[in-house]
């Protein structure tokens, strides 16, 4: 990535847009958390999971979508199953703070696996960030201004094509 101004520009752009559709995704993480927590009487850790699932599939929608609309559109179950690898990964990443600090500290009261929750998220947000900008959504190339003299198609001698003009 270029770091002049139109590149930090694009960054910073880029990050707004991640941190809108991850901020969403995060509200949609925690009230179903919450909501599963409320209604059912499953562990923390397992209301945690079905919670960042959802969250995970309503990310992908907005990272595809919104995020990175402009990126590259080809090789769809590539860009999936990369997604899906990258999501699992942050998945155990966020639940495993979460399951830290409940069975290894006894953290456990809601207030605590809130904030435990929210962590894990964080700690997951800066790795999926990375993997998604750099290997699922990746840029298309970006193409070099041609320089040169003109090319004149179809001039030039018997059976030559293509003639450069001075």
């Amino acid at each position: 990535m270029e770091l002049g101004s139109s590149g930090l520009r694009r960054l910073f752009q880029e990050v707004a847009r991640f941190g809108a559709v991850g901020g969403a995704g995060l509200l949609v993480n925690l009230g179903v958390f919450n909501l599963v927590r409320a209604v059912t009487d499953l562990q923390v850790v397992r209301a945690s999971v079905i919670a960042t699932v959802v969250a995970i599939i309503f990310n992908y929608l907005g990272f595809r979508y919104f995020t990175y609309r402009d990126r590259d559109k080809s090789g769809r179950t590539r860009e999936m199953s990369l997604f899906l690898v990258f999501s699992v990964i942050g998945l155990v990443i966020e639940n495993g703070v979460l399951y830290t600090a409940t069975y290894g500290f006894g953290w456990d009261s809601r207030l605590q696996s809130n904030i435990f929750k929210f962590l894990g998220i964080g700690i997951a947000t800066l790795f999926r960030f990375w993997s998604y900008r750099t290997w699922v959504f990746r840029a298309l190339p970006v193409r070099e201004p041609v320089t040169g003299p003109p090319v004149v198609h179809g001039a030039g001698r018997p059976g030559r094509a293509e003639q450069r003009v001075p």
